[in-house]
């Protein structure tokens, strides 16, 4: 099975938009199809805020509480991911396949890691992991993976430990 490709996840049929709602318990509304269409077609992972300002020029009467209730009917929904940071604000993901993230730690930027998402990557750091964790009663559904560190920017030495 070929894994999906960024163009395959850009452009789903607006049947399937409101077959998701619907099937997650939700209506499908202009505002949530202009919420998800903007998240869908954004090449980053936007904050709330961000999807906000380019909703409005679509729909100028949607607030940003319309936009965050929009977002999380779509994570509810299961067509969008929340990406929940320590600090700063989250971000969000309508991208449909399993995939890692990075975070640039100085700015929040969060962007895809180019490289092949692996479902056995928990047995392969520690193959006694699952075994343990069953021990204790948790069963693990699957997983994320975020790289978190800095971008380099020139004349700017980045916060954190040092690996020297």
């Amino acid at each position: 099975m070929d894994r999906p490709t960024s163009e395959d996840c850009r452009d789903p049929a607006p049947p399937s938009l409101r077959a998701s709602l619907e099937a997650a318990g939700w209506k499908f509304t202009r505002q949530r199809a202009a919420v998800f269409e903007q998240l869908h077609t954004s090449d980053d992972h936007p904050t709330a805020e961000e999807v906000y300002r380019g909703v409005k020029s679509i729909v100028p009467s949607i607030s940003l509480a319309t936009v965050y209730k929009a977002l999380e009917t779509l994570v509810d929904s299961g067509l969008a991911t929340k990406l929940v940071a320590v600090e700063g604000p989250a971000r969000y993901d309508a991208r449909g396949d399993h995939h890692y993230h990075l975070r640039c730690l100085r700015s929040g930027a969060v962007e895809d890691v180019p490289t092949e998402y692996d479902p056995d990557l928990i047995a392969k750091i520690d193959p006694q992991l699952g075994l343990k964790l069953q021990g204790r009663g948790f069963r693990v559904t699957g997983y994320r993976l975020e790289l978190v560190g800095y971008f380099e920017e020139p004349g700017i030495e980045p916060e954190g430990p040092s690996t020297s």
